[in-house]
This record gives structure tokens, sequence and C-alpha cells, in this order.
């Protein structure tokens, strides 16, 4: 297959690219960035794979349109989601080219979902979310509760900030330019306003950094927050839980209140997303006294694993809960984290694994075992804990 990888030049993308091109089915690869200097030079460093530079701006629709027709599957890693996902999905539908992405907003998650029929009208095979959370994250839930007979409750949690898990460093918050990056943006959108949890069984939404205590397998104990992600989302269709659901982050609680001080401003309308994601690399420092005056309300991580998944409900007639974490955490770092798992997720796509006309979540139809396998080569191996 011909792979069009939109975004290809930027972190996320550049990892997938240099995973799916040791696919044995991928053919082509066209790494497509607004930057075309650094799209050319990320293809200097693949020189036994056929693969080549475009500039491709998404915004330009015709140009867009010209990319896809030209190419049998794309891997779209433009963000932030809430603003750019759907129109290139769309763009894919209407070209007839399959689609990935590593899209991490709850709200074009729903929307993408809608367009199902459109695709299988195509005959287009779309995976949405399939990163690190969510993807690895929703193939955990699934993996976990495979072990029961019935599902309560489900939470997946990824690290921000706790020892041993690193920290956002500057390259992760902060462009070549300075300005923000789509994954700092797209965080200040999932810790305002509303977001997507399931309660009593339902899909409602709520405020973020609402606290969940959790007592695992293994003697892990600890709280984590709520933040916005598709997980719940996708879950609550494939999985039904009856209970609660929800994405988590594993924070320190200075970092939560930090976060909880955006949030605030955020609402009010005193940051936009972009001036409170620049705050992330560069707090001020009234904002940071603020924060350390809050920080007696947010309770620690404890013993929580840095990246997971729990479901809870029953086994044979009693009371059962799975955890389901890494060895060893995930891949070092975000961008690698992210990339490498779309790559795996198309590697299925092209071999006819996960190939079925429509709109899915990772977890509807990418195969879990195979899918842990595959990731097994890059020194992540999945734990599952009962009690």
């Amino acid at each position: 297959m011909k792979v069009l990888a939109l975004g290809g030049a930027g972190a996320m993308g550049a990892a997938a690219v240099r995973t799916a091109a040791r696919l044995p089915d991928v053919r082509e690869i066209v790494v497509a960035d607004r930057d075309l200097t650094a799209a050319q030079d990320l293809v200097r460093t693949l020189p036994d794979t056929e693969v080549q530079a475009v500039r491709v701006d998404i915004t330009d629709r015709v140009a867009l349109h010209d990319a896809l027709r030209d190419a049998d599957v794309v891997l779209n890693t433009v963000g932030p989601y809430y603003r750019f996902g759907l129109t290139v999905l769309r763009a894919a539908i209407e070209t007839g080219t399959h689609y990935l992405d590593i899209c991490d907003d709850w709200e074009p998650t729903m929307q993408m979902l809608e367009y199902d029929a459109d695709a299988r009208a195509t005959g287009v095979c779309a995976i949405v979310g399939i990163g690190a959370s969510p993807g690895v994250s929703n193939l955990l839930a699934a993996r976990a509760a495979r072990e029961l007979d019935h599902l309560e409750d489900v939470y997946t949690g990824w690290p921000v900030d706790i020892p041993g898990a690193g920290t956002p460093d500057d390259a992760e918050l902060t462009g070549p330019t300075g300005a923000p990056t789509a994954a700092a943006v797209h965080w200040m959108q999932q810790i305002s306003g509303t977001v997507a949890v399931v309660r009593a069984g339902q899909l409602v939404q709520e405020p973020p950094l609402q606290p969940v205590s959790l007592s695992l397998p293994g003697g892990r104990a600890g709280t984590a927050y709520t933040v916005g992600h598709p997980e719940p989302v996708t879950l609550h269709w494939t999985l039904a839980p009856g209970g609660r659901a929800a994405n988590l982050m594993v924070v320190t609680p200075g970092t939560a209140a930090f976060l909880d001080v955006l949030r605030t401003d955020i609402d009010s309308g005193a940051l936009t997303n972009e001036s409170a994601a620049a705050e992330l690399a560069a707090p001020s420092l009234r904002r940071g006294l603020r924060s350390m005056a809050r920080s007696w309300r947010f309770a620690a991580a404890g013993s929580l694993p840095p990246f997971f998944a729990v479901a809870a409900g029953s086994k044979d007639g009693a009371a059962h809960m799975v955890l389901a974490h890494l060895d060893g955490g995930l891949i070092g770092n975000m961008a690698e984290a992210t990339g490498i798992p779309l790559a795996l997720g198309l590697s299925q796509l092209v071999d006819g694994t996960a190939l079925r006309p429509g709109v899915h979540p990772p977890e509807a139809i990418l195969d879990l075992d195979r899918f842990f396998d595959d990731l097994a080569e890059h020194s992540c191996r999945v734990v599952i804990e009962q009690s």
C-alpha cells in the first residue's frame, strides 16, 4: 500500500513513519507536512525505503484531496483534532482513502463515529484514536474486560509527572518557534469546560479534574483525576460498562492544582487554550502562587501504575477486578509512545487483519493479542493482575 503521512514531519508523525517504513506491506510513504524542509529532512533519514516529501496544508481543501486521492491509506497526525480531525476524515471518505489517526479529543471522536455509514458506503476503513491514550489504553481496557463475565466500571490512566514516569519536556509543550504544540493546546481543551464520562452506564458530561480513588490488584492504591479523552466515549459503545468509565491523569498534587488554576481561568475567559498552554512551559508567578494555595485539595497518586486500565465487575458470580498495565511503563517518550502504536494499527490494516469498512475505535477492530505481541517487540509487555 501507498501511505500518506499527514503531519509526518512532526514528532509523533515521524515516529509513526519510521516504524511504518519497516512494514513489509508498505511499498511507499509520502511524508506530507506544512513544513517541507522538515519533511525532506525526515525522508533523508530513511534511505532504504521508497519515501518522498511533499508540502500539504490541510486547510487547503484542493491540496488535501489531491494528496489523499494518490494514496491507499492516510496516517493523520495533525492536531489539535477538535479543529482539524473531522476535516481530514471527511476528505478521506470522499476520496476513498483508508484512514488512521491519533485523535485524543472526545468531541470530534463522537462526530467521527457518526460517519460510520458514509465510510461503509465508500468502502473506507477508518480507525480513530490509535496512539497511546487513546489507543493502547483502549486495548488494555478491552484486555482487562475480557477476564470478566460482567463489566461494571472501567478506567484508563496515563502519567503526567509522577516519579519514574518522566515529565512533559519543553519539546512536547512548545514547538520550534516557541509556540505551544498541538498536544499542549489539546491538553488545555480537555482540562476545561466539561468532559465526557460514563455514569450509571450512561454517557454524560461533567467538569474535569474530578478525583477518582482506586484500590487495585497487587496492593496498588491512590487517586487520579478525570480529563477529557475519547476512551469513555468509545468504551461506552464497545464494552458497555454498566457503572462508571473515565479517563484519568496520574499526576502529583502540585501539578493537579496548577491545572485547576488554568481550568478556572480558561472557563472564565481569562485565558485561551493557547495562552494557557504557554503557561505550561513558563508558568507565571501569580498562577504559581495560586496553585500552591490549592494544592492541599488534591490527593496523591500513591502507588498507581503510570499507564494502565482497570476493569471491575463480576466473574463466576463473584466481584472481580482486573488490572492491565505495561511492564516498565510505556515507550520512552510521548512521540514514540503515540507514533509506534499508530504504525502497529497500520500494520493490521495493510495486511487485511483489520480492514473492515466503517469508522472504528481501535478496540472494535484490532486483534488484541496480535497488537500486544507487536508492542512487546518495543519492550512493552502487558501484565494482567486480578483480585
